[in-house]
């Protein structure tokens, strides 16, 4: 039962920790899709990947923040998922939309 707490304690602290990526001004403002249909009248501006560890895993914790903040730094107000999820984006494109 300790082995257990503790295991869960170490977990829930990975998680805090790892959720410490801060969103860059404007981050928060970025729109996720993952309809290409959402982007069609905008100007694309760069390609977003989401930094993966030596064994090609993406900290699902921060993968929206960082998804994000590489689109704001594009100067991009909506950003295409194209590999993963909306909640869990791993790499997509950053546009620039009307």
């Amino acid at each position: 039962m300790q082995r257990t707490a503790n295991t869960l304690l170490l977990f829930a602290s990975a998680i805090l920790v790892g959720a410490c990526v801060t969103l860059a001004p404007g981050a928060d403002q970025v729109r996720l899709t993952n309809k290409p249909a959402d982007v069609v009248a905008c100007k694309a501006l760069g390609n977003i990947q989401v930094p993966s560890d030596n064994q090609g895993l993406v900290d699902t914790a921060t993968a929206q923040n960082q998804f994000r903040n590489q689109a704001v730094g594009l100067s991009a107000n909506v950003a295409l998922v194209t590999e993963g999820f909306v909640s869990i984006p791993v790499a997509g494109i950053a546009y620039h939309c009307p």
